[in-house]
């Protein structure tokens, strides 16, 4: 499971990062060096607004329902694979019986 860091700790991060590198930051911090230079590129990117929060950008409302919808349907697409696989399932266990 991914580890959540807030605000504070990844503009600490970034800091340390620009003073003795990202690869030695991440090994004294004890986090992926990957992690580093992706809250580096969301700095550049974003500058003060790349870490709202809990570090996720926030989305304009509109946005968070586009995603919503979005993810809703993914939920279903997900739901009616993991039927058929069920069902897939059951009929190879029934045909191994026989």
């Amino acid at each position: 499971m991914a580890r959540s860091y807030d605000k504070d700790f990844k503009e600490e991060a970034l800091k340390l990062s620009d003073e003795i590198g990202a690869k030695k930051a991440a090994d004294q911090l004890g986090i992926p060096y990957n992690t580093v230079t992706t809250w580096r590129g969301k700095r550049k990117k974003y500058g003060d607004q790349a870490f709202v929060g809990s570090g996720h950008k926030q989305l304009p409302a509109s946005e968070q329902e586009r995603r919503m919808l979005e993810l809703e349907k993914e939920v279903k697409e997900l739901q009616r694979a993991n039927d058929i696989l069920q069902e897939a399932l059951g009929f190879f266990a029934a045909r191994r019986k026989k």
